[in-house]
């Protein structure tokens, strides 16, 4: 098995009585899309922060690309590109210039490279950087991040400002760097962005992962809701005590319920029966998100 693009080990960040992180353990795959999902205040940008060594952690191990981020700070820097949450840049240059100087630094990048990322996210690089609104400073940002190609892409809330047709760009260019063999990691509070690029979801609250899987698998865990028409009446009881199914309701030959996680034992049930129709809606992740964050509430309140 390959070495993990990142890797942490009991990962501890405390801020004088504040705990940011309690223990993470976190293996991100090469060349995998990682989305890293919690609320704001989660532990996220903190991860990020550690991950590059722009703070230092209290506890534990980190390993990214094989290297140690505070050792070999510079050469892994080489490697990757980096996109922070909060954006701040020198407001007197324009875009282009910007993006000169950062790709100087790194040696060069190629300016029709520059010019086609700015084109695919209407970035008008004349412009200074003071006069951008800020969803024009995000795609600044984005155009820094992704323009040497970086092995690894870091990028915490990347689509933050971005209008709805150039968040849907945006996650092309990160499955266009998949496609490519290049590793990104992704932080959001936002699941249906995640779910459209990513190939595995952790799932972060209170420093602490609640869970980490394969979008295919939160799928299947995600809840559904089920339209059932019969040629014949049915009634609520055949239905009610299924494992998942909740809020039956029968209306003549109509069923309609909510499936929470596998349609197994459900659709043993109709088969019973002769199915005229049936409507599945598309599973409601952004529930199953929250549904974490509820049960993680209950727990502790319970502890």
């Amino acid at each position: 098995m390959a070495d993990p693009a990142i890797s942490t080990e009991n990962l501890v960040k405390t801020y004088g009585r504040t705990r940011g992180l309690a223990g993470l353990d976190l293996r991100v795959e090469p060349g995998e899309v990682y989305g890293f999902l919690g609320p704001n205040g989660a532990g996220k940008t903190t991860t990020i922060r550690l991950l590059l060594d722009l703070i230092r952690p209290t506890g534990g191990r980190i390993q990214v690309l094989g290297l140690d981020p505070r050792r070999d700070g510079v050469a892994l820097r080489r490697r990757l590109g980096y996109l922070a949450g909060d954006f701040v840049i020198d407001g007197r240059q324009t875009a282009r210039e910007l993006l000169t100087y950062l790709g100087n630094l790194r040696g060069g990048v190629s300016r029709t490279r520059v010019e086609e990322l700015a084109a695919r996210l209407d970035l008008d690089l004349g412009r200074r950087i003071k006069g951008l609104s800020k969803g024009n400073r995000q795609k600044v940002g984005i155009v820094q991040a992704f323009m040497h190609d970086p092995e690894l892409l870091v990028l915490d809330e990347p689509t933050s400002g971005l209008d709805p047709f150039l968040q849907q760009e945006f996650l092309a260019m990160v499955r266009e760097a998949r496609a490519a063999g290049r590793t990104v990691f992704m932080s959001s509070h936002v699941m249906s962005e995640v779910q459209q690029t990513a190939d595995r979801v952790g799932i972060i609250r209170d420093g602490r992962l609640v869970t980490v899987a394969r979008v295919d698998e939160l799928r299947e865990q995600a809840v559904r809701r089920i339209e059932i028409h019969f040629e014949d009446p049915v009634t609520e009881a055949e239905f009610t005590a299924l494992p998942g199914v909740s809020e039956v309701a029968v209306v003549g030959t109509t069923l309609r319920c909510r499936l929470d996680g596998r349609a197994d034992a459900l659709v043993k049930a109709a088969a019973g029966h002769t199915v005229v129709g049936l409507l599945s809606e598309e599973p409601d992740l952004e529930e199953l998100f929250f549904g974490y964050y509820s049960r993680e509430e209950v727990t502790g309140a319970a502890a």
